[in-house]
């Protein structure tokens, strides 16, 4: 079911990326990390559905999402990016299969940190934090989403690394098997794993060689 939502709060987190509140649906219901597909309620656009993911929490008296835009890409993102209070967006219902299955490591690519916001809220409101850890792995600096709340929650359970750029605080380079086999100890316990297509196949496969269960690693299907 699609629900058209006046867009209440915008605000920038970085160069390319806004946060974008909305009004909330009377008994929508969504899981933290789950995702839903959004269009913009302009001429051109109704139809022109993305897929984004919940920042907010269930509980939260309105709807948010953290969203990246490409300005190379098509018009969607770039015209979110345009985006202003008083705007409107089509929003249909929630669907995913990211969720929080017990303790364990998160691993994030850029945008791909977006389910693990909404996770992460949800761990430090039940006081379940502790344990987990984040690795993030950005281009440059200035693209990490977030970097302060990160580093509040988790203090040295994250793991930040810059690919394109070498930064004071965070490590240089990707997240793969020498990065993982650095950082990480236990392979039973739980992995979570967002981020582009390539980037979720090379690690899942790390991970799996390096003795991680196969069923213990989550990942948008």
């Amino acid at each position: 079911m699609a629900h058209k939502l006046t867009v209440t709060e915008v605000l920038s987190l970085t160069h390319d990326v806004k946060r974008i509140r909305t009004e909330k649906p009377k008994d929508y219901t969504f899981s933290p990390g789950q995702a839903t597909e959004v269009a913009l309620n302009k001429k051109g656009l109704t139809e022109e559905k993305r897929p984004f993911t919940f920042t907010s929490l269930p509980s939260d008296d309105y709807l948010e999402f953290v969203i990246k835009s490409y300005f190379d890409h098509d018009g969607v993102t770039k015209a979110i990016d345009e985006i202003k209070e008083g705007d409107e967006l089509i929003v249909d219902d929630a669907w995913g299969a990211i969720e929080y299955k017990g303790t364990g490591v998160f691993i994030a690519g850029g945008a791909g940190i977006t389910p693990f916001i909404s996770i992460f809220r949800d761990l430090e409101k039940q006081k379940e934090v502790d344990g987990n850890k984040l690795f993030f792995s950005n281009r440059t600096g200035k693209d990490v989403i977030m970097e302060p709340y990160w580093e509040e929650l988790l203090g040295d359970d994250f793991i930040s690394t810059i690919t394109h750029e070498k930064i004071e605080g965070h490590e240089n380079g990707m997240i793969n098997m020498e990065f993982l086999k650095k950082h990480v100890a236990d392979y039973s316990q739980h992995f979570y794993v967002c981020g582009p297509d390539q980037m979720v196949k090379d690690i899942s496969a790390s991970l799996k060689q390096l003795g991680a269960n196969p069923d213990g690693i989550v990942f948008e299907k």
